[in-house]
């Protein structure tokens, strides 16, 4: 027989607590890296580092009549990039914009 005043256990109950614990963790786990990679890269601004460049090809997307685009290519631009882990800076980190070699403006 079970007590009155027992807390019911389920096991959905338990591995809610236990998801919650871990989203918790985790989302702790990445403000403290990117406050961290925020923190050496702005060191390595002032020591006249931390930015790069990529060269990357640019389109200009022009919207037609039915839902349909037209790509126009504009040759290749140097953009800015930070050597980073998060995006800082207003720019890309570089390990991304180097796997992202291609730039559309839609108009």
């Amino acid at each position: 027989m079970a007590a009155k005043n027992a807390p019911d256990f389920t096991i959905e109950a338990w591995a809610a607590k236990i998801l919650a614990r871990v989203a918790l963790g985790l989302l702790l786990l990445a403000a403290v890296t990117y406050v961290a990679d925020w923190a050496v890269w702005r060191s390595r601004v002032a020591a006249g580092g931390g930015m790069d460049q990529v060269q990357v090809d640019l389109y200009i997307v022009a919207e037609l009549k039915g839902g349909k685009e037209d790509y126009y290519p504009q040759g290749t631009t140097i953009v800015p990039c930070s050597q980073t882990l998060y995006p800082q800076g207003g720019n890309n980190p570089c390990w991304w914009q180097q796997r992202h070699k291609e730039k559309t403006v839609r108009y």
